[in-house]
């Protein structure tokens, strides 16, 4: 069974040019958080889905793959 992916945090970093380490910092979570959200491993708490794209200055609907 394949691997579903639910957001976009890694295609929206590459878009504004910045890496997980720039997100964790800005954050203030580790790497492998961001990591495991990259890989859709895990998923952030939708609190902190809001603040990744205020900090990537994005509408939180650019961060979800929906359809």
């Amino acid at each position: 069974m394949a691997k579903r992916s639910y957001n976009r945090i890694k295609a929206v970093l590459a878009e504004v040019g910045r890496s997980n380490k720039d997100l964790a910092e800005m954050l203030g979570v580790s790497e492998q958080t961001v990591s495991r959200w990259c890989t859709n491993s895990r998923q952030p708490t939708l609190e902190m889905l809001f603040e990744v794209a205020r900090v990537l200055k994005r509408d939180p609907r650019e961060l979800l793959l929906i359809g």
